[in-house]
């Protein structure tokens, strides 16, 4: 009797999964005729130091690791500026931010709330590019390049938008509040306000969740899902499951903050923050195995500069900074069975490769007359004939001042008409050892080549305005 019905829930059993099974097969076929899907997933103030693959010991990253062990590790991957806004407008169109009129706010550094100025809508994105080709394409998390109507991400080429226009810092409960007069945080869904001042320690959560839902409802289409979570930029938040680890002193001080919040306390939630954005990278990558496309997915993390809180050792400089701290990122690339695993690259990359290589693998058009100052990389992640970056030169601007540039090994700092450091990233990427007095030669060349680049973006037919919502509208 036993074996009988084993054998009858056997064949009951097997008859239920084999439409599954000839479903999964032919799910994979069509999965390889098409466009392959790209996910970035963008963290916010995360260090070079702040994973365990690139040497951390102060933070617990396996999901994260695990995508270096199986991918890529770059080393000398930069950001196009060490401050939020115009790190994501060079990520978004694959420009310097200051050749798209970008390198600041109106009145700071990065946009602040009702600001006039955003990502000018003339502009061509990731998201425009890709959806031309077919591709759905949704953001979840943290926009930050503009927060009026005519700047949203849905008039950028995304079809889905569930996040925050801003930092969650730009709220009521701002320590500088009598300063700024933020209004209350608005949580968008599309372009409609869903809610205000949305619970923080459920931010990087709900993320997931509408990023694993896309996966799912978008699995039979290319797609592109860009995920730039609000964390660990301060105050830091984490949900109830990942405060279990907290001491009871500091869970006290929290429950007591009554209308307020003690950013001081609440930095010490930073290996707690790193932890839950590690538990959404293997929740994506779950989404991405269940739906049969983990090798048919490009999956890039990356954050958008250096640390506020956490650490850029062994590097100098932080958030802010154009030494190497605030502008080399953390970035690992994995993609099954077309990445080579377990790679480190050293080669200088940029967060503005990944429109040209996108377009590349995507087969999608890129007018010739957009010029933009990112290049396809796909040749160095595959590692073709030992390729080099296709870089000559990188250039680290502090808003609209250029600062720094970097050309192979050596990199000047021109801070001020006649004060400049020379340093071999080769030799010293710590920027200890000045060699300007010894290599005279040099820094006249690289202030040639600052220069140079300066009058390119002075040139109004090389560069295009920033977008300003009262000429728009």
């Amino acid at each position: 009797m036993f074996e009988s019905d084993g054998f009858s829930l056997f064949r009951e059993y097997s008859l239920s999964i084999f439409p599954l099974f000839t479903a999964a097969l032919c799910s994979c076929s069509a999965v390889d005729d098409r466009p392959p899907n790209f996910v970035v997933i963008f963290t916010d103030d995360q260090g070079y130091n702040d994973l365990g693959c690139f040497g951390a010991n102060h933070v617990t990253t396996p999901n994260i690791d695990q995508l270096a062990a199986e991918g890529i590790k770059l080393t000398s991957f930069y950001v196009a500026a060490p401050l939020s806004s115009p790190s994501r407008a060079a990520l978004m169109t694959g420009c310097y931010p200051k050749r798209i009129g970008l390198a600041s706010g109106s009145r700071y550094m990065v946009l602040l709330s009702n600001d006039e100025w955003g990502l000018n809508p003339s502009e061509l994105t990731i998201a425009e590019i890709l959806k031309d080709r077919g591709y759905a394409t949704g953001i979840f998390g943290k926009w930050h390049l503009g927060d009026q109507p005519v700047f949203l991400p849905t008039r950028h080429g995304f079809d889905e938008f569930f996040g925050l226009p801003y930092s969650h810092d730009i709220h009521p409960y701002h320590p500088r509040q009598e300063h700024f007069q933020f209004p209350p945080l608005p949580l968008y869904e599309g372009e409609k306000i869903i809610e205000h001042d949305p619970d923080a320690d459920y931010l990087t959560r709900r993320i997931t969740e509408k990023a694993v839902s896309f996966i799912d409802r978008h699995r039979k289409e290319p797609f592109f899902l860009y995920i730039p979570h609000p964390l660990p930029h301060a105050p830091l938040h984490v949900s109830p499951g990942f405060m279990e680890t907290v001491p009871d002193s500091i869970r006290k001080i929290l429950l007591e903050e009554n209308n307020t919040i003690d950013y001081q306390t609440r930095r010490q939630l930073f290996p707690q923050a790193i932890s839950e954005i590690d538990w959404s990278v293997g929740e994506i990558m779950k989404a991405l195995k269940r739906n049969g496309l983990d090798n048919h997915t490009m999956v890039i993390f990356t954050t958008d500069n250096g640390p506020a809180i956490g650490s850029a050792k062994p590097l100098r400089g932080r958030k802010g900074s154009t030494y190497e701290g605030g502008m080399r990122v953390p970035a690992v690339i994995r993609w099954q069975g077309k990445i080579a695993e377990g790679r480190v690259c050293d080669e200088l990359l940029t967060t503005m490769d990944l429109l040209p290589t996108f377009a590349f693998l995507a087969e999608a058009e890129v007018p010739d007359d957009r010029s933009i100052d990112g290049r396809n990389i796909w040749p160095v992640l595959t590692g073709v004939d030992g390729t080099k970056s296709p870089h000559d030169t990188f250039f680290y601007h502090r808003g609209n001042d250029l600062i720094a540039v970097r050309c192979g090994q050596w990199k000047l700092h021109r801070l001020r008409e006649n004060e400049v450091e020379l340093y071999n990233l080769e030799d010293d990427i710590a920027e200890t050892i000045d060699m300007a007095e010894k290599r005279p030669d040099l820094v006249m060349k690289l202030i040639s080549i600052m220069d140079e680049f300066n009058r390119e973006m002075g040139d109004s037919l090389k560069t295009r305005p920033q977008g300003k919502a009262i000429l728009i509208e």
